[in-house]
């Protein structure tokens, strides 16, 4: 009788410590990728009015995962900062996801993935756009609306695979970067 209270005793504390760890977990965002993109993003980022859990979300698919930066920045790495070198790794902040980025010899440029100043949208796309762009490679910058060609550099057969959640956190982080103007001598903040 006694080992069997001692058993259903130590049963509740099991299930307490758990519930307990469960709650907390979750109270804290339940996924260490959040805080983790935190701690990777490379700029400051603009969290008005943004999901918190999304974006640090979106910051680990964008800098651990994704690459994004290997193409949609250009040069991908400050001087000195290239890891491939041997160098200690430092992402390009001051060019980070501007976009710029020649595809030699084709004659694709990787695009500005910064919010516009002009509407904060990230590469100036809606949600849903994005989601189209990222899902089917959708290309809305070139071509009229009922012959909108597919994009060809993008891995978007890949990120379509994403999940709704893992494509929205990717978007409200874009949306909390900073604005950077497209070219290397543009003064435009709108990535035109």
């Amino acid at each position: 009788m006694k080992r069997k209270l001692l058993g259903t005793a130590a049963l509740y504390v099991c299930i307490l410590a758990a519930t307990v760890f469960t709650a907390r977990t979750s109270a804290q965002g339940g996924d260490s990728r959040i805080q983790r993109g935190f701690e990777l993003a490379p700029v400051p980022l603009e969290m008005k009015g943004l999901n918190p859990a999304l974006v640090g979300l979106g910051s680990y698919i964008v800098n651990a995962q994704g690459g994004c930066n290997d193409c949609h920045t250009d040069p991908s790495y400050a001087a000195g900062g290239d890891p491939f070198s041997g160098a200690a790794e430092v992402v390009n902040a001051e060019r980070y996801l501007a976009g710029g980025r020649a595809f030699l010899p084709s004659p694709f440029v990787s695009r500005n993935l910064t919010p516009r100043a002009s509407n904060g949208r990230p590469a100036g796309l809606t949600l849903e756009q994005f989601i189209e762009v990222m899902r089917h490679g959708t290309d809305f910058k070139n071509g009229p609306p009922d012959n909108v060609p597919i994009l060809q550099i993008m891995p978007w057969p890949v990120y379509g695979k994403m999940s709704d959640r893992e494509l929205q956190a990717i978007y409200e982080y874009l949306k909390a970067i900073p604005c950077v103007p497209s070219g290397p001598m543009s003064t435009r903040c709108d990535g035109a």
